[in-house]
């Protein structure tokens, strides 16, 4: 038990950022800090609406919606359709509005999950270091005649405890790794709707 134990604090321990100007990036994926406008936008410029899309209750409302990742993307690019189509005269400043909304509230969205994901990995150095404390602390009560057997029982359960946590964690990391993307990837196909929409 103690040889796979310390195996896990070193394994976690070990794994060492794909760039190393973001030394807590737990992803395979490179960090992209914020996604550029011209990556997701090929429309007119944005101009004003980056600050106006807030005053308008309506786009307001809407950029809340679509935003949500739990609408599927489908749903949203109709949802979108509809509101647009009923914008007629106003279509082009309701677009830009639209997507000036989506573009900030998407991008904090994005920036909120890097964060959480950075934090969680300098939870893991730390768990992981923990586990190898303790793991040797183990070795070391087994190691004594005769060893103290209620302390060998508390240290040993506190550590499969510990390394359950790192693990779940660990899990958990690899699926919100694909946040970042997913966010990226419905940015940009919300973004091409509403192009499609104002043409």
């Amino acid at each position: 038990m103690v040889g796979a134990l310390l195996a896990i604090a070193l394994s976690g321990q070990t794994a060492h950022a794909a760039d190393p100007r973001y030394p807590d990036w737990p992803c395979a994926q490179a960090k992209v800090p914020e996604v550029s406008l011209a990556a997701v936008w090929a429309g007119p410029p944005l101009d004003e609406a980056a600050n106006k899309w807030k005053d308008d209750p309506r786009i307001n409302a809407l950029v809340t919606k679509l935003a949500a990742r739990r609408v599927p993307v489908e749903d949203a690019q109709k949802e979108i359709s509809d509101f647009l189509s009923g914008a007629a005269a106003d279509k082009a400043t309701a677009g830009k509005l639209l997507f000036a909304g989506l573009f900030e509230t998407l991008n904090a969205q994005r920036s909120s999950v890097l964060n959480g994901l950075e934090r969680v990995m300098r939870k893991q150095r730390e768990a992981a270091e923990k586990i190898r404390s303790d793991t040797l602390a183990l070795q070391a009560l087994q190691d004594t005649t005769p060893p103290d057997q209620a302390k060998v029982d508390e240290l040993g359960n506190q550590l499969v405890w510990e390394t359950r946590i790192f693990e779940d964690r660990r899990r958990v990391v690899k699926f919100v790794c694909e946040v970042p993307t997913a966010i990226d990837q419905r940015l940009f196909a919300l973004g091409r709707t509403i192009q499609q929409e104002m043409e």
